[in-house]
């Protein structure tokens, strides 16, 4: 399969601490791939690196097709309506880019709050139009950073059914950045873990999820990085 996204050797430091250290990774078109680690791990840096916001030190980013990102945060504008949000995510498309139809066909529990203001949405509301926003942009990858933040288990589980029909039914490529290993694992069907901002363990979602040092991470354990 084609690498939609692709690093090789990437380096990013700030001030002189190193944030992500040689990072190889890879999404090909039509997988789901979770992201791994803890918290400082320099899983936000790599999504900050991937949309252009942070300049690598060294090695390379390449994509190949429209990436949109979906933020840790949701980072609504609140006094604007669901349906100025939504538009909002597809402003580089020109007038038909903003036609929010579509959205609400793939995303249906949003069109009844169309008219609402983000900032009065429950956070899952708030992360389906975070979710939707990414989708204006017509990409071919969504990446996602931490979907589980701060949400009931039950409204989580009904952004996964999504995020699986749209890669189901659309082929879209997702690169899931997650704290939350079960769920990422469960989800995507390959992996990669980060620590200290290094790739510790990288391969089959399922393979990992077996890992015993995956699951000294998730509780908090350390992942010794091979050199």
């Amino acid at each position: 399969m084609t690498p939609i996204v692709e690093t090789r050797d990437l380096t990013v430091r700030y001030s002189g601490a190193t944030a992500l250290d040689g990072v190889d990774l890879t999404v090909a078109e039509h997988e789901m791939v979770a992201l791994i680690g803890a918290n400082g791990a320099g899983k936000s840096t790599l999504v900050k690196a991937l949309s252009g916001l942070l300049r690598p030190d060294s090695g390379t980013i390449t994509v190949n097709g429209r990436l949109a990102q979906v933020p840790e945060g949701r980072e609504m504008f609140g006094d604007l309506t669901v349906d100025d949000n939504l538009r909002l995510g597809g402003w580089r498309n020109g007038r038909r880019g903003r036609d929010t139809t579509p959205v609400y066909e793939l995303l249906p529990g949003l069109a009844g709050l169309r008219d609402r203001k983000a900032g009065a949405l429950s956070g899952g509301q708030q992360q389906m139009v975070a979710i939707g926003r990414a989708l204006m942009a017509r990409p071919d990858i969504l990446v996602i950073d931490e979907l589980s933040l701060g949400l009931a288990p039950l409204v989580v589980t009904t952004l996964v059914d999504h995020l699986r029909a749209l890669n189901t039914d659309r082929g879209l490529a997702v690169l899931l950045i997650e704290q939350n290993a079960r769920l990422a694992l469960d989800l995507c069907a390959r992996a990669y873990v980060l620590e200290a901002g290094r790739i510790a363990l990288h391969g089959p979602a399922a393979d990992l999820a077996r890992d015993p040092r995956v699951a000294a991470a998730y509780l908090g354990g350390h992942i010794e990085v091979p050199r």
